[in-house]
């Protein structure tokens, strides 16, 4: 793929993302995997790294709880929205109150359809000039194209917005206990004072680069979005730290469940609502007041009336794994649910799931049934997250 000219955050920088090998896409990382043992599997068209040769997921899992992962993300959407009207814009398309959020603040939010249903979940970041948006890999093309689609009608109408794919800049997240002090012996800075939950440009070895204290695994860490020039050698020396390793999507799957993060299309999807899922703390308090956004008129409504026929709930089950798609029951033995995720914890050493069941079963401490296979087996409501958050607090 011919080299692209893109502008990050300010910083203009030469390289492509990805590379591509047929139908299945490589991220820039994919030697620096392959050098370290990794095995791959598909997901959303591009070729990841599951586990690697050192450790499993297991081990790759309580490591990063210990000590700290690196985790390739570069197949997720980087945009920018910029221009005038880019709060408007984008809070027509979200949930959240981007207009009070401050220079460097980010935000869980929820790219909402008109049914109410969530289309995807996005860390939106504010920044100077811009707003800085991370979506899932899985739903790239489609948030992208409904980004543009709907960047084209505010354009119709006058309004001052423009999309731009970020496609010179790759993405790893660095987390765990032991992120901060890796990633200050690069950036020769305290990061201390740096909040959960904020981004600004980092010089990290020499280079610009935007860091976010967030992730998806419960635990303290970053993502940094790196020139796609610069980020195998970024990883490298990040990798020198003999407490640094490089984790898959096995490790990544089991640590976002313990720390109750959905997945798009397992967790969450186009029919889930917020009020459904839970996630409602992510709609801002002057959108609940003031509406605006797409489905707004089906989600309000639902949400002052505690609505919505089931509710996401933690379950902590005995006996084997239940895994997605199984079937939960109440405790006489009526279906109520199914299981969205599920996995042996390995902080735990119980087996956790997520679930939606019908609403009135969703209490905490609740007695309920899963069918695994011909089995069935005793479980019960849980808080999520199943493991405590870890985030760094000033």
């Amino acid at each position: 793929m011919a080299a692209i000219t893109r502008t990050l955050h300010g910083v203009p920088r030469t390289g492509a993302r990805l590379m591509s090998t047929g139908t299945t896409k490589r991220t820039a990382l994919y030697d620096l995997h392959t050098k370290y043992g990794a095995r791959f599997g598909p997901f959303a068209g591009w070729a990841m790294p599951l586990v690697y040769s050192d450790q499993g997921a297991l081990d790759s899992h309580l490591h990063t709880r210990k000590h700290a992962s690196i985790f390739d993300v570069s197949h997720m959407l980087q945009t920018r929205i910029v221009g005038a009207d880019r709060h408007r814009f984008l809070e027509h398309l979200v949930v959240a109150d981007l207009k009070e959020l401050p220079v460097g603040g980010s935000t869980l939010s929820l790219f909402t359809n008109d049914k109410g249903g969530i289309e995807d979940d996005t860390i939106i970041t504010q920044q100077q000039d811009s707003l800085y948006v991370v979506s899932n890999a899985g739903c790239a093309d489609k948030d992208f194209a409904h980004l543009n689609k709907h960047a084209k009608i505010f354009q119709d109408q006058g309004a001052d917005v423009e999309v731009r794919k970020i496609e010179d800049h790759s993405l790893i997240a660095l987390q765990g206990p032991s992120a901060q002090k890796a990633l200050e012996q690069l950036a020769g800075i305290d990061l201390a004072q740096m909040a959960f939950m904020t981004g600004q440009t980092v010089d990290i070895a020499g280079v610009p680069c935007h860091v976010a204290r967030s992730g998806y695994t419960g635990e303290d860490g970053f993502e940094l979005s790196i020139p796609t020039s610069e980020v195998v050698g970024i990883t490298a020396r990040l990798l020198e730290n003999p407490e640094v390793k490089l984790a898959g999507l096995g490790a990544r799957d089991s640590l976002r469940l313990e720390a109750g993060l959905c997945l798009y299309g397992s967790d969450i999807d186009a029919t889930t609502t917020p009020m459904e899922a839970n996630l409602v703390w992510t709609i801002g308090k002057r959108r609940r007041a003031e509406g605006g956004f797409i489905g707004a008129d089906v989600i309000l409504p639902q949400l002052a009336a505690k609505g919505g026929e089931r509710r996401r709930i933690g379950l902590i089950v005995e006996g084997a794994p239940a895994r997605a798609h199984a079937k939960v029951l109440s405790a006489d033995g009526e279906e109520i649910g199914e299981i969205t995720s599920g996995v042996p914890s390995p902080s735990l050493g119980k087996n956790v799931a997520m679930a939606y069941v019908r609403k009135g079963f969703n209490k905490r401490g609740t007695s309920l049934k899963v069918q695994v296979r011909n089995r069935i087996q005793e479980a019960t409501v849980v808080k999520m997250p199943f493991v405590a958050a870890n985030y760094h607090k000033i």
